[in-house]
């Protein structure tokens, strides 16, 4: 998308079914593990770019044998940085070292069977090296200790961080990784304190209890009762001391998680495509973990799936196939396709089925995908259209004409260049204006001047704020008669919660477009009463909380709203005619039907949070706050 907003974290976990010394006999190398997990975090690297962690457990350690190795980075180049570091302690070992698998176990910290990686994208907060995942809690009891990592939001961590002060804890801070990693690290104390006394009770001795615990924990237990409260959308994975693992799904399936298994290895991560890239998979082999389920991986490498929450309707982040999840997915780069063709009946009615004077483009390149299924939209229409004119000929045609009728194409073009590489999505508001108008320019002669549309495909809209300073100044060097910016997604309207720094409605265009339609209409005391009835609506028990700023939108037809962002975007020097066209949701729907989370686009969110949240951030809008509303 042209404007910049907050991504999604990337998870990847990897569980070896065999010794270290299998993987050196088939592979010719005992740390193929950790070659997989780093090719996994780097299949995902556009799911992280504020830091990355790897976390590593392993199995059946000797006593005084590190166990728990991690590596964090938060650096600019944090996932080459944290294997630079770990390999490069590879590198100084000898053949000898490096075929030996008991040395290997008990001297090089990243040789172990249970792997972690993480790669975030920080939706607020400090981005220092105290926030990168894997979170530990360590402790001297192998089967008490904990490392997690996740993709997750979650919408109540007030709430959940008084459960952890009426447990007696004290908290570090308010924020929803500490919060979950004390309360599943609660419940896994409590856990073995239980197995304690019971086998204290049947007379075995200290020795004896510790390894009675670490084969007979219940996960299920632990787990239930940690996420029993949560509210948010959440990918979370686990490693215990003990040799077990686990992966955590949301029960409305917000947030994706694939897994695969064989007879070698067990894998997660965020994306399926990075899983058929590393280990050479087809897409149809690869699962998805079940909503409000737990993937536990025991100490002897078992599998098991577990209903850790209720399963609610699934709601899976559209926002996923749209933009944030890459697009050599099959599904995924299907699903964009269709995006921009069911857009293509409207796009002809706007130019008015005129071929020859009507430039398709595309802005930035993840909208390509999108634009090739408009093109494709496009090009069946123009059949359909040079058949009918054919038909009208009635043979009566002469060379000319059918020459003419043959000869229509549907122009696209690359349109606009990026020649220098800025990774301006991590600049400042302030300074990204200046820094997209240097790195974007045009392909000059191929737009007739005042006479052809400029059509343009965007991922979505979503401030405005880059149309309005760079982009459509940057187009109109080109001296278009019209353009029109067509976004993949509906018009973004609400706050996410879920995973995605979207958390402020004066961010949003659309919201601003409504709000200044309250006003010119005579409404603009409709937007006092919103606020008001936020505040009533917000002290109401969490299940009984609607979004009240619904309300305020359905007192306008989304044409109107359209109207009122092309207003609001065009700059007031621009000679040019300028038209944006939204996706419909229905159209959404079509295109992605089997992710149905919208509540971008429509506020209709799928755990109680996501209503209060939104009218909080109305709440906060008003009162000229800037905080977040979770």
């Amino acid at each position: 998308m042209s404007d910049a907003i907050k991504h999604e974290c990337g998870l990847a976990l990897i569980r070896l079914k065999h010794p270290l010394s299998y993987y050196q006999n088939k592979y010719g190398t005992p740390i193929w593990g950790l070659t997989r997990l780093q090719m996994l975090m780097a299949k995902q690297l556009n799911r992280g770019q504020d830091g990355a962690g790897i976390g590593i457990v392993k199995l059946n350690p000797d006593y005084g044998q590190r166990y728990i190795a991690r590596k964090r980075s938060n650096s600019k180049n944090a996932l080459t940085d944290v294997f630079y570091e770990v390999m490069s302690v590879w590198d100084k070992l000898t053949d000898e070292q490096k075929k030996d698998e008991g040395w290997l176990k008990a001297h090089y910290p990243y040789a172990g069977e249970i792997l972690l990686g993480h790669l975030r994208y920080g939706t607020h907060g400090r981005n220092s090296l105290e926030n990168i995942h894997p979170f530990l809690r360590q402790n001297n009891w192998m089967s008490r200790n904990l490392m997690i990592a996740g993709n997750y939001n979650l919408t109540n961590v007030d709430e959940l961080f008084k459960q952890l002060i009426s447990l007696g804890q004290q908290p570090k801070e308010i924020s929803d990784n500490v919060t979950v990693l004390e309360k599943i690290g609660h419940f896994l104390d409590e856990e073995n304190q239980l197995l304690f006394r019971k086998y204290r009770d049947e007379g075995l001795d200290n020795e004896e209890i510790a390894e009675a615990i670490k084969d007979n924990l219940s996960v299920e237990n632990i787990l239930r009762k940690a996420f029993k409260s949560l509210d948010g959308g959440f990918n979370i994975a686990g490693l215990i001391g003990n040799g077990t693992s686990f992966v955590v799904r949301d029960p409305n399936a917000i947030r994706p998680s694939f897994y695969f298994e064989n007879d070698e290895v067990v894998a997660v991560a965020s994306e399926r495509s990075a899983l058929v890239t590393v280990f050479d998979l087809q897409s149809s082999e690869i699962e998805e973990v079940p909503a409000g389920k737990a993937l536990i991986i025991s100490p002897t490498g078992e599998t098991r799936f577990s209903q850790i929450l209720p399963e609610q309707e699934k709601r899976s982040c559209s926002f996923e196939r749209i933009y944030f999840s890459k697009g050599n997915d099959v599904d995924i780069y299907q699903e964009r396709k269709k995006l921009g063709e069911l857009l293509a009946p409207i796009i002809l009615e706007k130019v008015h089925y005129n071929y020859n004077d009507t430039v398709f483009s595309y802005i930035p390149n993840t909208a390509s995908t999108a634009f090739y299924g408009l093109v494709d939209g496009v090009n069946q229409h123009l059949e359909s259209y040079k058949l009918d004119k054919m038909l009208k000929l009635n043979n009566k045609g002469n060379q000319k004409d059918i020459t003419d009728i043959l000869a229509l194409r549907t122009r696209r073009e690359k349109v606009l260049l990026k020649d220098v590489k800025m990774r301006t999505f991590i600049t400042n508001d302030t300074d990204r204006a200046s820094l997209v108008g240097s790195v974007y320019d045009v392909t000059y002669g191929i737009v007739k001047k005042n006479h052809d549309t400029l059509v343009i495909m965007d991922d979505s809209i979503v401030r405005g704020t880059t149309l309005t300073t760079s982009i459509l100044s940057i187009l109109e060097r080109l001296e278009p008669k019209k353009i029109i910016i067509v976004s993949s997604a509906p018009q973004i309207r609400y706050p996410d919660c879920y995973g995605i720094d979207m958390s402020r409605l004066s961010e949003f265009v659309c919201f601003r477009a409504m709000i200044e339609l309250c006003i010119d209409t005579g409404n603009e005391h409709k937007i006092k009463e919103t606020y008001l009835a936020c505040i009533e609506e917000n002290k109401k028990e969490k299940s009984e909380i609607r979004n009240k700023v619904q309300t305020l939108y359905s007192l306008f037809t989304t044409e109107e709203i359209t109207a009122k962002v092309v207003a609001m975007i065009k700059p007031s020097t621009m000679k040019s005619e300028i038209d944006i066209v939204f996706q419909s949701v229905e159209n959404l729907n079509k295109a992605c039907p089997d992710h149905k989370g919208d509540w971008y686009f429509t506020g209709n969110y799928p755990t109680p949070g996501g209503f209060r949240v939104v009218n909080k951030a109305f709440i906060n809008y008003f009162e000229g706050s800037n905080e977040r509303s979770y």
